[in-house]
């Protein structure tokens, strides 16, 4: 017996293969290549010439591998400066709506102040309003500050996601209270207490937070569409893939090579925050008191 390994892991009971086991990983690899497979189909339609992008029979492998679509993304347009737009309103945005939630949410899950439940409330029923309702009023407010095809357009109108505190507030309230209590016995006071102990301790629903609200901030296209106006100034990713498309047709080509880049960011956030993302969705349920 080699010495070397734990005693927990050598003593641990291993898992019999049976049929249903079989099934599980059958049903795993399955549900993987369904999501893999468009991923794929679009990085090798990025390789085709544009004139068979819908060939029939359709083909993986066009006639040619164009590793030059890539490098066309960048001279069809300012693409390089709506990828650095896209990627300057994500962080800024993030790091907004961070400030925001996490600080909104203890104030909703652990602090105790008159009309608390009826505040939070009213603010979960902004989540049935849908976006498309709120452009025409957002719209008007941002062109009453003077924002209209500004950056703080496009980053402070979302900074209040009732998501983003709801998700908050549900981890904070499953962490005992009896840590909060010692530290106001040694003397900590409630933003102390925050930002040492409560903070410290929610990593999980942070990065959860971090990376929906990311992702939001990176796909959006409605508002940007709306409230800027100098896209070669202001453009943003989405609006930068929609300029593939013309009077004259579609370069679905470049528009593919342009996903595939588009991709890239989001996909990096999430490898690096996932050994927190299952442990944040499983654990930010109701809880706490």
């Amino acid at each position: 017996m080699r010495s070397d390994v734990p005693a927990a892991v050598l003593a641990a009971p291993v898992r019999p293969i049976g049929p249903r086991l079989v099934l599980q990983y059958v049903a795993v690899v399955v549900a993987a290549l369904l999501f893999v497979t468009p991923l794929v189909y679009a990085f090798f339609s990025a390789l085709k010439p544009n004139d068979q992008i819908f060939a029939v029979p359709p083909t993986l492998i066009g006639s040619e591998v164009r590793w030059g679509n890539f490098v066309e993304v960048f001279r069809h347009g300012p693409f390089l400066t709506y990828i650095s737009n896209s990627l300057v309103i994500a962080v800024a945005g993030t790091l907004v709506v961070l400030v925001v939630s996490t600080t909104a949410g203890y104030a909703f899950g652990r602090l105790r102040w008159s009309g608390r439940d009826l505040v939070f409330g009213l603010f979960l029923l902004t989540l049935m309003v849908p976006q498309e309702v709120l452009v025409v009023p957002m719209f008007q407010l941002m062109q009453w500050f003077g924002w209209v095809n500004t950056p703080q357009s496009l980053v402070l109108p979302f900074a209040f996601t009732a998501f983003g505190t709801f998700l908050m507030r549900q981890f904070f309230r499953g962490i005992p209270f009896e840590l909060e209590e010692a530290a106001r016995v040694d003397g900590a006071g409630p933003m102390r207490t925050f930002l040492q102990i409560i903070l410290p301790l929610s990593r999980s629903a942070v990065a959860v937070l971090t990376v929906f609200t990311f992702i939001g901030f990176w796909n959006s296209y409605l508002w940007p569409l709306i409230v800027v106006n100098d896209y070669a100034y202001l453009g943003t990713l989405p609006i930068g893939l929609a300029t593939f498309s013309g009077q004259f047709g579609t370069r679905w080509d470049l528009q593919m090579a342009a996903s595939i880049i588009a991709m890239i960011p989001t996909a990096l956030i999430v490898i690096l925050l996932q050994k927190h993302l299952v442990k944040g969705i499983a654990t930010a349920g109701i809880a706490g008191r």
